[in-house]
């Protein structure tokens, strides 16, 4: 086919890539060419029916969609209907199961009391203190000035050692923003007030949203393989790793990555939940998922279960799944916004052109922002 004729170029077919695409082609009514090297679309939010079970899972790990934002909940709500399922995660440390994010129930559970909500946070600053970190310069210190030093090591010490393939003293201190603290007995892991699973999967999302005649979706299609046949003045949105758009010229950006592990059980329910953390560095998983809880709607089959063991290791362009950050890599990162910032017609956003960690919603949020910055220029 000829590429040339695009005036608008999508790389990558996740949230970011897909809603611009959506917009260009519904709203501007122009003909979009979308390149996707892997054989599908909808990048790491991939859903499909397990071919033993009939289990409808995600491939890339439970993604589950909340939000707060009227305008993104409007908007994704075009394209799927939800099944209004509340994310809820538990954690097994030394053969005993435990609520997470830390709450109430957890603390009375693992020291063996009874503190009422109003006595935690004194019960919790005596453990602080017996720390003696006054001012946390890392992760692990910024942790345990928040729990104290035992739950610390019991929850947050070995997880975070397997997930991020390093001791947690040598993170940084910013990576605690995303762990959740409760002082009662609340088990929602997200307190947005739109929450759920896609009833018919993301994969029929992704479908809805390229559904335009006007989106030409090519499979198995490398960008960089391709570029060349692209014409010069072409606008272009590219979704991949930045460090790959620039041909690593300032250096490689660290990432993590995940690999999965399917097992069929001859039983209706495994472990009870969608997800359940493994704390212990010992257990070489992060979790175990199982995807049946996500669609409590569906009657799936009563004597087997799917679960999927999660494990994370480091990864590199290629595979990337979540960025390392710090020090190191902000500095890489600062200069490649530089070569972005220098370029003419080229948008890069999404988790991997941003080099972020990015939940749905802020995704889809950038997206939007992104398509009005296009849409200006046309």
């Amino acid at each position: 086919m000829s590429f040339e004729r695009y005036k608008y170029v999508v790389v990558g077919s996740g949230f970011f890539g897909a809603v611009i695409a959506e917009r260009i082609a519904s709203e501007l009514g122009e003909p979009v060419l979308m390149l996707e090297k892997r054989e599908h679309t909808g990048g790491n939010c991939h859903s499909v029916d397990h071919a033993e079970t009939g289990i409808h899972y995600h491939r890339y790990g439970t993604h589950i969609f909340h939000t707060h934002n009227q305008e993104v909940w409007d908007y994704i709500n075009k394209f799927t209907e939800f099944n209004g399922y509340h994310h809820q995660v538990l954690t097994t440390y030394q053969n005993k199961v435990y609520q997470m994010p830390i709450n109430l129930e957890t603390i009375n559970s693992f020291y063996n009391l009874n503190l009422k909500p109003f006595e935690v946070s004194t019960f919790i600053e005596a453990e602080v203190h017996k720390s003696g970190i006054n001012s946390p310069g890392n992760f692990e210190e910024k942790a345990i000035s928040m729990v104290g030093r035992a739950l610390y090591e019991a929850f947050i010490k070995g997880y975070t050692a397997k997930q991020w393939g390093c001791d947690p003293s040598q993170l940084p201190a910013t990576l605690l923003q995303r762990l959740p603290f409760r002082t009662n007995y609340d088990e929602n892991y997200f307190f947005d007030p739109w929450q759920g699973i896609p009833r018919q999967g993301y994969s029929a999302i992704f479908d809805k949203l390229l559904a335009s005649p006007k989106i030409q979706v090519e499979l198995n299609t490398d960008f960089f393989s391709v570029k060349h046949k692209l014409a010069q003045d072409a606008c272009i949105v590219y979704t991949g790793p930045l460090d790959k758009l620039f041909d690593y010229s300032h250096g490689q950006l660290e990432w993590r990555s995940l690999s999965f592990e399917e097992e069929v059980m001859g039983v209706q329910d495994f472990q009870g939940t969608s997800v359940m953390n493994y704390a212990e560095e010992s257990i070489p998983y992060t979790r175990i998922h199982e995807p049946r809880h996500l669609h409590p709607e569906k009657d799936y089959a009563k004597d087997q279960t799917l679960t999927i063991k999660e494990y994370s290791h480091s990864g590199n362009s290629e595979d990337p799944y979540y960025p390392v950050g710090g020090k190191k890599n902000k500095a890489i990162l600062k200069k490649y916004k530089v070569e972005v910032s220098g370029q003419e017609n080229l948008f890069v956003g999404g988790r991997l052109g941003d080099y972020k960690y990015y939940d749905m919603d802020q995704t889809i949020a950038a997206a939007l922002r992104t398509y009005e910055q296009i849409r200006e220029l046309a």
